[in-house]
């Protein structure tokens, strides 16, 4: 979405010169601007909550698929369930991680905008300041890290599968040819 959508979006009203020369105009608009700045901070709290919920569910699966095969000469059967458990929790903290970059992504277009309507621009001029995010070694944005993550850990999930079925298929490969 270009800037002049967000624009009608955001000032639907249609007689924002009217209401400019109010005097609460510049007030409300300050105060608006303090709740949806708020809510912006709010998405974040609930990426990094999501994001600890998932840790701990993928570090609880590895744990018990080691803990439950400490020991034993023949790993269970029934493990793959939970690599692909494992696998399609991390596929869903993914997407998850994408819609929240989104989300925020939507949402500081909209603070942007706003602040073209106040004194001054601070998040526009952070922004502008890190590269846009485009060069690394001014700033390489959380996402671009945490992206990665889900992926590690389907990946592990995924080692761990393989390690379970392939003993299975080979002797049932075995089996088949004799």
């Amino acid at each position: 979405m270009n800037s002049d959508e967000i624009n009608r979006k955001l000032y639907t009203s249609g007689n924002a010169s009217s209401y400019e020369e109010h005097s609460t105009y510049q007030t409300h608009l300050i105060e608006q601007y303090k709740l949806y700045q708020s809510s912006a901070e709010k998405i974040s709290d609930r990426r990094q909550s999501a994001n600890s919920f998932f840790v701990t569910i993928n570090t609880v699966l590895v744990s018990l698929i080691s803990y439950l095969n400490f020991g034993a000469s023949n790993p269970s059967k029934y493990y793959w369930l939970v690599s692909l458990a494992g696998i399609a929790i991390s596929y869903m903290w993914y997407r998850l991680v994408r819609s929240y970059k989104d989300l925020n992504s939507a949402k500081f277009k909209v603070i942007h905008e706003i602040e073209k309507s106040l004194p001054v621009s601070p998040y526009d001029a952070e922004w502008e300041a890190v590269g846009k995010g485009e060069d690394s070694k001014l700033y390489l944005p959380f996402t671009h890290i945490e992206i990665f993550i889900p992926w590690v850990f389907a990946a592990l999930h995924f080692s761990v599968l393989i390690m379970i079925l392939y003993p299975l298929i080979s002797s049932w490969i075995c089996a088949t040819n004799s």
